[in-house]
């Protein structure tokens, strides 16, 4: 368990009310597709994947990515018990969509790069990042199946 300092819980949710789930959803999961193509398969259902323009204009694949960004605020809202949290979530990745775990710290990476990208280092300090990162950290823990 982690032990959230006062102002880890200040950035945290700082950070989380300047997320535009709409556009950091989407940008996110598409760049895990693009970047990690191999991901590609957990997504077969959602139709066309073959290329940059057929993942980012994806409707059903963008609000996909509205859903699991959203997902992260039940996180942020229990970060006393992100574990307890994500028990549900995390049976079922692990054993009906059998999800490597490896792949969420590669989709928490690309968050966290469009967050860089989207807030700039005005708002996405070395603090925010560092704090950020442990936050998903737990959250990738908490996603892995013990």
């Amino acid at each position: 368990m982690v032990h959230w300092t006062d102002a880890e819980r200040h950035i945290i949710a700082d950070l989380w009310g300047k997320i535009n789930h709409d556009e950091i959803g989407p940008q996110s999961l598409a760049r895990l597709l693009l970047v990690y193509p191999w991901n590609q398969r957990y997504f077969a259902a959602m139709g066309n994947l073959t290329s940059a323009a057929d993942v980012i204009g994806n409707p059903k694949l963008a609000n996909h990515g509205k859903v699991v960004i959203s997902g992260l605020e039940k996180a942020v809202m229990n970060l006393d018990n992100i574990k307890g949290t994500y028990v549900k979530l995390s049976q079922l990745h692990s054993d009906t969509l059998h999800m490597d775990p490896s792949n969420y710290r590669l989709a928490g990476d690309c968050l966290t790069v469009c967050l860089a990208a989207r807030f700039g280092p005005s708002v996405f300090t070395h603090e925010v990042h560092k704090t950020w990162q442990e936050f998903l950290n737990v959250v990738v823990a908490a996603m892995c199946k013990e």
